[in-house]
């Protein structure tokens, strides 16, 4: 990977030699070398200094690709020094710019390089065992309505620490660079709406440094569980979508279960993200009703669906024909990137210009123990099972994480960041975008909206 402007080695600022380092949180890794300065935030319940506007020098941002002949060898990057000013990017300067003599605060980055914040488009905040004590999954025989059955035991049980869990969560979010999730939010009958009330409640107390979405999620089947009432009654507490589970296994019904859900996205002004596990034929049937009712009920730009393990089923020719209408529909489709026997064909809704977003699903709770809470994670098994292995790749393969922001675009032009843009982006022990996703780095210091929502940023010395 090449670099320019390099003087200050990321090895050297790793090492503390030179200038004050780069404080961790008491999560990561101790820093070898001096004492680090005192820590700006570690993520706290308060809102996160450094508040107002201060400077951050040696930032590592990518310039282009290096290319041999027609081949994309490496990446590019030189240091910059950002102005932030409140929540935006105030000023990108030269990093060897007189900085003005107006007393603000400085901080260095130590060539560190700058990423966007990532975004977990799918997540379970509600209902983990994260933070409490180690569970496995238990045998599950019977499928789905067997783990729902096993729900409706552990969920009262879990409702008098259903808030701390869920704050333990969103720090983990954070430590590891995200700073914005869509939550589903269990409602059914055996909680009703207590878990989207402690839910909201621990999202409040991060507002400073954390953003989200919520789907009100019918987790036991929206017909099944008959819980239309109570899906309309967590709408009116601000919730942001409309959920729905497998229409046809598990409701038994999927037009009216579809219908349903889809009425009451139009009468509340929300979206739709339905969980649509249901694979072949079964799955497609419900994909293209949700196509059809999304021209009808005017959702365009408003409908997700997540997991659509049915797509794996479409020879690539049937894939092209969906995906470009349901680019056209503004059609999200929402994936945890699984492994197993029916791929998603995540490249080829891609070329179709379907937006792909991704989501860590669930983290350590009864349905799986495997959840790390790390989104760029799931951008290097992507990669993986993709076989996206060259710097293009790879550099394409952030926008998983990051919703779609890429430092360069795909012609390697340098696109983000520009003045003006909100101050939300990782600091993180990379050369470039590529190995990021490859080798999956610390994330030193995490920034949403200019605050510190994990790591620390380090004064100047």
């Amino acid at each position: 990977m090449q670099t320019v402007n390099n003087n200050l080695s990321r090895r050297k600022f790793i090492n503390g030699i030179g200038i004050a380092g780069l404080s961790l949180s008491a999560a990561a890794p101790a820093v070898a070398g001096p004492s680090p300065v005192k820590a700006v935030s570690q993520g706290a319940d308060k809102a996160a200094a450094p508040g107002g506007s201060y400077y951050i020098q040696n930032v590592r941002l990518e310039r282009e690709f290096v290319r041999e002949g027609s081949e994309i060898v490496g990446t590019s990057t030189e240091l910059k020094t950002l102005r932030i000013d409140n929540h935006i990017i105030g000023a990108i300067l030269p990093n060897d710019a007189k900085l003005p003599d107006d007393k603000l605060s400085g901080f260095d980055a130590g060539g560190l390089l700058l990423l966007p914040t990532f975004r977990d488009v799918h997540i379970h905040l509600d209902k983990t065992f994260y933070g409490g004590p180690w569970r496995a999954v238990r045998p599950n025989p019977k499928g789905v309505f067997d783990r729902i059955a096993e729900e409706q035991v552990i969920l009262p049980k879990l409702l008098p620490t259903a808030e701390e869990r869920s704050e333990k969560l969103i720090a983990l979010l954070q430590k590891h660079g995200s700073t914005f999730a869509r939550s589903h939010c269990n409602i059914d009958p055996v909680v009703g709406l207590k878990n989207l009330e402690h839910l909201l409640n621990a999202l409040s107390r991060r507002k400073d440094t954390f953003s989200y979405e919520i789907v009100a999620f019918p987790q036991h089947g929206l017909l099944l569980s008959n819980v239309e009432g109570l899906m309309r009654e967590a709408m009116k507490m601000g919730v942001n979508y409309v959920g729905g589970l497998d229409p046809t296994v598990v409701d038994g019904n999927m037009e009216k279960s579809l219908d349903t859900m889809v009425q009451i996205a139009v009468d509340s002004k929300t979206g739709v993200d339905i969980h649509l596990h249901e694979g072949g034929e079964t799955g497609l049937k419900a994909v293209r009703y949700l196509m059809k009712a999304t021209e009808d009920a005017g959702l365009q730009g408003k409908m997700t669906i997540s997991h659509a393990f049915s797509l794996a089923s479409l020879s690539p020719e049937e894939g092209r024909e969906m995906f470009s209408r349901m680019a056209d529909l503004g059609i999200t489709i929402a994936t945890s990137v699984p492994m197993g026997n029916g791929v998603m064909p995540i490249p080829l809704l891609q070329k179709c210009g379907v937006n792909v977003v991704c989501g860590t699903d669930s983290v350590i709770d009864h349905w799986s123990p495997f959840g790390s809470g790390d989104i760029l994670e799931k951008s290097k098994i992507a990669a993986q099972l993709y076989r996206w292995m060259d710097e293009h790749g790879l550099s394409r393969a952030l926008g998983l994480a990051t919703g779609g922001i890429t430092p360069l675009n795909t012609k390697g032009e340098q696109v983000w960041p520009k003045t003006g843009d909100v101050a939300s982006f990782n600091l993180v022990d990379a050369s470039c975008s590529a190995e990021a996703v490859a080798r999956l780095p610390n994330r030193i210091a995490v920034l949403h909206r200019g605050k510190v929502a994990a790591g620390a940023l380090g004064a100047r010395a």
